[in-house]
C-alpha cells in the first residue's frame, strides 16, 4: 500500500505521468474495496478498572452483614465489545466483574452515552451484564432489599461502576476498526455441579433424558480478530456461580471468572503475540515484563544477597496521585498504537450451578448434607459446598478459573466458524408484577395465567450450599413457620390474592408490595435480544436455572429457525447473558418452583415467571426476524434521589508518633532469600483505601532490581499472586495497616526484589495526601 501511494505521489508531479496517475488511482480504489470487503463488521473492545472501596463496605452476593471488604485479592474490570455494520446498526456488550447489573447504573450509563454520542448508544442496543462474583463491594443497586446489608446506598461503589463502564465503552468505540468474529463451543466438564439436584429432578423425566448432565457444560466463545492487528479479544459464556470465594472472604475478587479473564489476558500477552511480534516476549517464553530484566551476573546468589543488603526499607514519602498508575504493571506494557487484548468470561444460566464441585458436606460430621433440604441435623448453617482446592478458597478460585481459562484458550485457538449477517437488536420493558401469560394446555387449547408482584419465600433465607443462611430456615420449605410469619407481618402482611398467586411459595417478604421508604423490589424489567449474524444474545435480568435456560434458548431458537426467511439455520447460536441490565433474582421452572428450594423461593414473580419470559422473548424474536419494531414499554423508575446511606464516612487517618504513612511496620527479615512458591509478607502503616480507590493504579507492587539502581514493576494488586490486606485495630480507630502478601510464582526470575505500598491519607480538614513506601530488598532464588 505504501509503495502504491509513493507511485501516486511521484507521477502526480511528473508532466508525463497523467495516465499513470489515473491507473494508480484505479488501483487504489480497488485496493480499498478489497480491504472493506474483507470484513463484515467494525469491531472494538475496551476495558477499565471498576474496583470499588476496599474497606468498610459490605460485599454483594451472600447478604452476610459481617462480610466487609478489607483489601484486594485482584482488581475488578468492566470489559466491553462493540460490533457494528459499517453503514448499519451496532450493539454493545459490557461484562462486569460485579455481582450483577444494576438498573440505576444502567440508567446513568445510558444517560452519559447519550450525552456523548447522541442516539448511537441507547438502552436498546447496550447490554450490561455481571459475572456474579460475591466478592465485590455492594450498595450500588437501587431497590431496598438489595441495600440492607450494605447499610444503604454506597455512592463510591456506584460511581466507580458508572465511570468504568462508560470509559470501557469509550475505549471500545475509539478502537472500532474492520475485523472479523469467529464462534466456537465445547464442553467443560469439571467446573460446575448442580447445587439443587432435588429440584432439578422434579422436571419431567422425558425432558431430563434429552440432556446428558444436570447443568449446562457447554462454553460458547466469540473470537475478535482485527484486520490489521490480528486477535484483539474474546468473550465467552459458561454457567457456574461466582462463589468459589466464601461468605467469610473479605478481599475484593473477581472470583473464578475474574481470575480466568486475568489468566487469559496474561496468556495472550505471553503467547498470543509471538506470531506478530517476536520482540514481545523473551527467549524463555516469559511475558515481556519478566524477561530481559536481570543481567546474567545475578545468577550468583551471594552477589544477589550482597546487592539486596544495600537497599533497606525506605520511609514513607509523599507521592503524586498518578504515581501508582504509572507504576502499574499492565498499564506500562500497553502499546500506544495497538489495542490491548480483552478477554471476558461472562455469566449465563447459572441459577442452580455451583463451582464447588466436590459436593456439599456437613462441617460437624464431614458427611454429605441432606439431599432434599441441604441441612445437617436439621440445620442449614452447617452445610457447605467444597471447591476443588478445599479447604483453601483461593486455590479453589484458581482451579475453577484455570479450568475455564484453558477451555477458552482451546476454543479460541480452534475457532473457525465466522459470523456473517446483520447486526440487530430488540429491547422492551415489561411489568412482571401483573403480566398475562397464555399457556398451552396438555390436552389442547390454552389458558391465561398471571405473574405476581415480587415476593421471596422462606427458603430464600436458608441460603444455598455455596453460602448457607442463618436461624432455622431450610431449603425445600413450602410451609413457613408461625414465628417468622409474625416477624414478616410487622413489615407487610401479604393479602390472600398475593398468597394464592405465589402458591406454593410461603411468603417471607412481600417485597413487590413494600414501598417505604421507596420500592423494595423491581416490577418493571428490561428484556433484550442482540444479534450478530447467526449469533444471538438473550439479555435476562436474573439468574435462570439450568432447565429454565434450556427452555428459553430452545423457544427463541425455534422462532428464529422456523421463520422461513433463511436468515437463521442449523448453525444459529443462542446464548443467555444472565444478570443483565438490572437484577430480579432467580427464574426456576414451574416444576422446580413446586419444590421451593432456594432458587424457587427466590423466583420473585410467582410460578409462571419462566413462561412469562418465554412468551415475551418469543415476541422479541418474531419482531427481530420480521424487521418490526416493538413497543418500548414503561421504563423503570430512577430512584437515585431517594437513596439513603448509613455508611460512616472516613473522618481522618493518623499514624503513631514518629511514624509516617508508608513506613514499614513489619519488614522482611534481613539478608532474606525466598524460594519460588513461598510467601513474602510486609506490613506498612497505611490509611483507609476509601480515600482514593487508585483506579487503574495499585495499592501493592512487587518491583525487581534491574542493573544496580533501577526498580522495574513486576506484579501489582491485579495479579492473582499478590494480596493487599487492610486492617485497623478497632472500628473507630484512625490508624490502620496494610499487609501485602506475595506468593512467589514458579515463573518468577531469580533476582533482587522489594515490595512497595501506595495509598492516600485524609487529614482532619479533609485534605487527601498520597504516599508511598517500600520494604527492604530480598532475594528470590
Amino acid at each position: 500500500m505504501m509503495e502504491l501511494l509513493a507511485s501516486i505521489h511521484c507521477y502526480f508531479w511528473s508532466p508525463s505521468g497523467t495516465i499513470c496517475l489515473w491507473m494508480s488511482l484505479v488501483l487504489l480504489l480497488q485496493y480499498s474495496k478489497t480491504v472493506v470487503s474483507k470484513s463484515d463488521y467494525l469491531i472494538g473492545l475496551g476495558s477499565y478498572d471498576i474496583t470499588g472501596p476496599a474497606a468498610d463496605v459490605n460485599m454483594m452476593g451472600y447478604a452476610n452483614a459481617e462480610q466487609i471488604a478489607s483489601g484486594i485479592h485482584f482488581r475488578l474490570r468492566a470489559r466491553s465489545f462493540i460490533v457494528a455494520e459499517p453503514q448499519g446498526k451496532r450493539v454493545v456488550f459490557v461484562n462486569l466483574d460485579a455481582c450483577m447489573a444494576s438498573q440505576l447504573v444502567t440508567i446513568k450509563v445510558i444517560e452519559r452515552l447519550k450525552a456523548r454520542y447522541g442516539e448511537l448508544y441507547t438502552e436498546q442496543n447496550v447490554a450490561i451484564s455481571g459475572i456474579h462474583t460475591h466478592a465485590g463491594p455492594g450498595g450500588y443497586l437501587q431497590y431496598v432489599v438489595y441495600l440492607i446489608t450494605s447499610l444503604g446506598f454506597v455512592r463510591q461503589s456506584f460511581d466507580v461502576l458508572v465511570d468504568g463502564i462508560e470509559k470501557s465503552i469509550i475505549q471500545a468505540h475509539e478502537n472500532l476498526r474492520p475485523g472479523s468474529i469467529f464462534v466456537n463451543k465445547g464442553e467443560l466438564l469439571d467446573a460446575s455441579v448442580n447445587r439443587s439436584p432435588s429440584a432439578y429432578l422434579n422436571n419431567p423425566a422425558s425432558e431430563r433424558r434429552k440432556h446428558k448432565y444436570d447443568v449446562d457444560k457447554e462454553m460458547t466463545l466469540l473470537k475478535f480478530v482485527d484486520d490489521q492487528w490480528g486477535p484483539v479479544g474474546s468473550f465467552n459464556w459458561f454457567a457456574t456461580h461466582g462463589t468459589s470465594m466464601s461468605r467469610t472472604n473479605s478481599l475484593i475478587s473477581g472470583d473464578n471468572k475474574g481470575a480466568a479473564a486475568r489468566f487469559m489476558e496474561d496468556w495472550f500477552e505471553k503467547n498470543g503475540i509471538k506470531s506478530s511480534d517476536t520482540n514481545e516476549s523473551g527467549s524463555d517464553g516469559l511475558p515481556r515484563r519478566v524477561s530481559n530484566i536481570i543481567p546474567n551476573i545475578h545468577d550468583d546468589n551471594n552477589k544477589l544477597l550482597e546487592l539486596a543488603t544495600s537497599f533497606r526499607s525506605s520511609p514513607g514519602s509523599p507521592a503524586t496521585q498518578t504515581m501508582s498508575v504509572a507504576r502499574r504493571v499492565r498499564g506500562a506494557l500497553k502499546q500506544a498504537e495497538k489495542p490491548g487484548f480483552v478477554s471476558a468470561f461472562c455469566q449465563t444460566n447459572c441459577g442452580d450451578v455451583s463451582p464447588n464441585v466436590l459436593g456439599a458436606f456437613c462441617t460437624d460430621t464431614g458427611l454429605p448434607c441432606d439431599f432434599n433440604h441441604s441441612t445437617c441435623g436439621g440445620k442449614n448453617e452447617l452445610c457447605y459446598g467444597r471447591g476443588p482446592g478445599y479447604p483453601d478458597e483461593f486455590e479453589s478460585t484458581r482451579i475453577i478459573g484455570e479450568r475455564q481459562f484453558r477451555k477458552a484458550v482451546d476454543l479460541f485457538e480452534k475457532a473457525s466458524e465466522q459470523l456473517k449477517g446483520e447486526v440487530d437488536y430488540r429491547h422492551t420493558y415489561i411489568d412482571f408484577s401483573q403480566l398475562e401469560v397464555t399457556l398451552t394446555k396438555v390436552g389442547g387449547g390454552s389458558e391465561v395465567v398471571k405473574t405476581c408482584p415480587a415476593a421471596m419465600g422462606f427458603a430464600f433465607a436458608a441460603g444455598t450450599t455455596d453460602g448457607p443462611g442463618a436461624f432455622d430456615f431450610k431449603q425445600g420449605d413450602d410451609q413457613g413457620n408461625p414465628f417468622w410469619r409474625l416477624v414478616r407481618d410487622v413489615l407487610k402482611t401479604p393479602d390472600k390474592k398475593q398468597v394464592d398467586c405465589q402458591h406454593p411459595k410461603p411468603i417471607l417478604l412481600d417485597t413487590g408490595e413494600m414501598k417505604q421508604p421507596y420500592d423494595w423490589a423491581p416490577s418493571v424489567l428490561p428484556i433484550q435480544i442482540l444479534r450478530i449474524g447467526q449469533f444471538v444474545i438473550l439479555s435476562v435480568p436474573g439468574e435462570f436455572t439450568t432447565m429454565s435456560g434450556r427452555r428459553l434458548r430452545n423457544a427463541v431458537k425455534t422462532v428464529l429457525t422456523r421463520s422461513g426467511n433463511g436468515e437463521f439455520g442449523s448453525n444459529t447460536h443462542v446464548v443467555i447473558a444472565g444478570l443483565t441490565n438490572t437484577y430480579s433474582q432467580y427464574v426456576a421452572t414451574l416444576e422446580e418452583y413446586q419444590v421451593q428450594r432456594y432458587e424457587g423461593a427466590s423466583t420473585l414473580y410467582g410460578p409462571h415467571t419462566l413462561s412469562a419470559y418465554i412468551q415475551e422473548f418469543q415476541k422479541l424474536a418474531t419482531a427481530l426476524i420480521k424487521g418490526q419494531p416493538v413497543e418500548a414499554g414503561m421504563p423503570p423508575p430512577d430512584l437515585l434521589q431517594k437513596q439513603i446511606s448509613l455508611l460512616t464516612p472516613v473522618i481522618m487517618d493518623s499514624t503513631p508518633a514518629g511514624k509516617n504513612f508508608g513506613d514499614v511496620s513489619s519488614d522482611v527479615p534481613a539478608n532474606s532469600t525466598f524460594k519460588r512458591g513461598s510467601t513474602v509478607t510486609v506490613v506498612f502503616w497505611s490509611s483507609c483505601p476509601r480515600n482514593d480507590l487508585l483506579t487503574e493504579g495499585t495499592f501493592a507492587l512487587v518491583e525487581m532490581l534491574q542493573g544496580k539502581d533501577t526498580w522495574t514493576p513486576m506484579y501489582d494488586d491485579d495479579d492473582f499472586c499478590l494480596r493487599f490486606k487492610w486492617s485497623r485495630p478497632s472500628k473507630l480507630s484512625p490508624q490502620s495497616k496494610a499487609t501485602i502478601e506475595w506468593i512467589i510464582p514458579s515463573s518468577s526470575s531469580p533476582g533482587v526484589y522489594r515490595i512497595r505500598h501506595f495509598g492516600a491519607s485524609k487529614g482532619l480538614m479533609g485534605s487527601i495526601r498520597h504516599f508511598t513506601g517500600s520494604s527492604s530488598a530480598f532475594v528470590v532464588a
